[in-house]
């Protein structure tokens, strides 16, 4: 949201030919940052969930699914066949969920399981409930998030609240559910990253933003962080031999819940938000990169998937632009090393 809000002040005081060459640069830096990506081919750019093959018995798990894109996953998993267990805070919304989904779907084979990411002892128990009735996981999709709460808030491990929820909690999740994901035949993580991105910057030294908290810094940092994960979980996979594909995805702007939930709807985001609403993308449209990631055949690991039009906002599926900070490996493998500390979680060295 923060990346919508200075393009159209942006936009009042530039003048067309700079704001397309702007555009242009844009354009260029993605082809570059993504080409070894492009190598591997671009996703169809109308893709659509028509085109989702059949997910019959396959197993997935969606966090946050009880509204917005992650409710749109489930419900588009579930009307291809698949079990999908939607996890989030609030049972009496998860119930809802699972009501309005079999309206749709009648058949649909879905169902709540209750955590808070903020807190990572639920996280850990999740797990451990997961594990001891699941057969298998075939996709863990880490979808659930805050955004630009006015104060800076902390979860019950200390953490700050944004950092917490956004990126902690999928870290000891994801970490809690690799051995459910290594019986699948073809296990992936979707992790859910933002165009605010473009606007993050990774402070090691501050993580918790206890020095500074501006909201929408913090914000763009920890989906920053998600980011990063997803490319260094690929990356220890394939050093390890744990045979997970791991992705990350975008929905570029689309109408949620994140920002009366955040910075509120009265708020001067919240009005800016309201004012562009008709220009945004919907939830189903958003929900389409992940979906693409997490049931494509032909989508990789180690890629970026989001909406391709002007600055990513909106438009046809491809491969979306990853950051240089994103790219940094050394600064990536420190994140990850932090996460492991901060979060009392530690992932296996090895496929045994």
């Amino acid at each position: 949201m923060i990346d919508v809000l200075r393009i159209k002040n942006a936009r009042a005081t530039r003048s067309g030919w700079r704001s397309r060459l702007g555009a242009l640069g844009v354009l260029m830096t993605g082809l570059i940052v993504t080409g070894s990506a492009l190598a591997q081919g671009s996703p169809k750019p109308d893709w659509s969930v028509a085109e989702m093959p059949s997910q019959k018995g396959r197993i997935f798990l969606v966090t946050g699914g009880t509204s917005g894109m992650g409710f749109e996953d489930a419900k588009a998993l579930t009307a291809a066949g698949a079990q999908v267990v939607i996890a989030a805070r609030n049972a009496q919304r998860g119930q809802e969920a699972i009501e309005r989904i079999k309206q749709e779907v009648p058949n649909a084979q879905v169902q709540f399981e209750s955590v808070d990411l903020s807190d990572l002892s639920t996280v850990r128990a999740l797990g451990k409930r997961l594990g001891s009735t699941l057969p298998r996981l075939d996709v863990l999709i880490n979808n659930a998030a805050i955004m630009a709460p006015p104060q800076r808030g902390t979860s019950a491990d200390g953490l700050e609240m944004q950092f917490a929820t956004n990126y902690a909690g999928h870290f000891v999740l994801t970490a809690e559910l690799l051995p459910l994901l290594r019986k699948s035949d073809s296990p992936r993580v979707v992790t859910l990253s933002s165009i605010a991105v473009h606007r993050g910057s990774m402070n090691l030294d501050d993580l918790q933003s206890t020095q500074a908290y501006v909201p929408f810094a913090a914000y763009a940092q920890s989906k920053l962080a998600c980011l990063m994960f997803a490319l260094e979980l690929q990356r220890r996979s394939d050093a390890a031999g744990w045979g997970i594909q791991s992705m990350a995805a975008h929905p570029g702007v689309a109408v949620t819940e994140l920002v009366a939930r955040g910075p509120g709807l009265d708020s001067e985001q919240g009005r800016q938000w309201s004012a562009m609403r008709n220009n945004m993308q919907t939830a189903a449209q958003g929900a389409v990169p992940t979906l693409y990631a997490a049931t494509a055949p032909e989508a990789r690991g180690g890629t970026y998937y989001g909406p391709t039009g002007e600055q990513e906002i909106r438009g046809p599926l491809g491969i979306a632009t990853v950051p240089a900070a994103a790219k940094d490996a050394a600064t990536a493998a420190r994140l990850w090393t932090i996460s492991e500390e901060i979060t009392g979680t530690r992932f296996p060295s090895s496929a045994r």
